[in-house]
């Protein structure tokens, strides 16, 4: 990746605790204008021009600052990068100008089947390769760095050699990417692996955490299920307050995907999160 792209990072100027952009949500934003330093969009929902998603978009974006988060890049997947995928996300970030762009660890499509789930990696050095040359790839194309999520996993491979926090290291490392670290996810995985989520925490380097995800899960007994159709759980705010020990006040984001409330109770979600990082040890930027 050339000096320009490594040294244009991303937006510094979002801070604080923002919402997820929702559809149910459009009517109250518009009018009522909430104050919600910025909003996460979900980029996969916008691709398609003429829709009213974008014109909404579009009006949202006058008044607040936006991050793209997707699901369609497929890094860890053996296809190709889909490059008309990436030429519409171009035009994307041209017209609406987000503070960054984020995906994830994992990979949703192969041979051209496209799955709705974020499936989890082996961690082995062939997979480091793949998913590091895949976002230099998209890192160049775009001309900016791109930040990359820690999904939650139900399975594990018996080809992994190594943790996950080592493997998210070494693909930050050997693509010159940002992290993007899910809280949720990290609890929801420490679960159902029986590691410890804090020696994730403290493996991660604290210099690339550009964002933070807050959402709540589903205890399905034998496992927890990462559903974002619940208020953030106990045991994830306590990390949230070490993953704020050890990162600082990084932006943090309230994630609601599924059984969607009324915005009040995203806007409540929020000012739990601020209040933990207006409590910690450093000061408010």
């Amino acid at each position: 990746m050339n000096d320009q792209i490594n040294q244009g990072g991303v937006n510094d100027s979002i801070q604080g605790v923002g919402l997820g952009l929702r559809t149910p949500h459009y009517h109250v934003i518009e009018s009522t204008k909430p104050a919600v330093p910025w909003f996460e969009v979900l980029i996969d929902n916008y691709m398609q021009s003429g829709r009213l998603p974008l014109y909404h978009l579009g009006k949202i974006a006058q008044d607040y600052q936006l991050t793209f988060h997707g699901v369609g890049m497929s890094l860890g997947s053996a296809d190709t990068l889909n490059m008309e995928y990436l030429a519409i996300l171009k035009q994307r970030i041209k017209e609406f100008k987000p503070a960054w762009v984020s995906d994830h660890l994992c990979w949703t499509s192969i041979a051209g089947r496209h799955s709705h789930e974020l499936l989890p990696l082996p961690y082995t050095d062939e997979a480091i390769k793949i998913v590091s040359d895949k976002i230099v790839r998209v890192q160049d194309y775009l001309g900016q760095r791109i930040l990359i999520e820690n999904v939650s996993s139900y399975l594990t491979y018996t080809d992994s050699l190594m943790m996950e926090w080592e493997f998210l290291n070494n693909i930050v490392s050997e693509a010159d990417c940002d992290i993007l670290l899910d809280i949720n996810n990290i609890y929801v995985s420490a679960v159902n692996h029986q590691i410890d989520a804090n020696a994730y925490l403290q493996s991660i380097p604290a210099d690339r955490v550009r964002e933070i995800h807050l959402a709540g899960y589903e205890d399905m007994g034998t496992h927890l299920l990462d559903t974002h159709s619940r208020p953030v759980y106990e045991p994830v705010w306590e990390l949230y307050n070490t993953a704020l020990a050890r990162f600082g006040k990084v932006p943090t984001l309230i994630e609601w995907d599924n059984d969607i409330p009324e915005f009040d109770v995203l806007l409540a979600e929020a000012e739990k999160a601020r209040v933990h990082m207006c409590g910690s040890n450093y000061a408010v930027a």
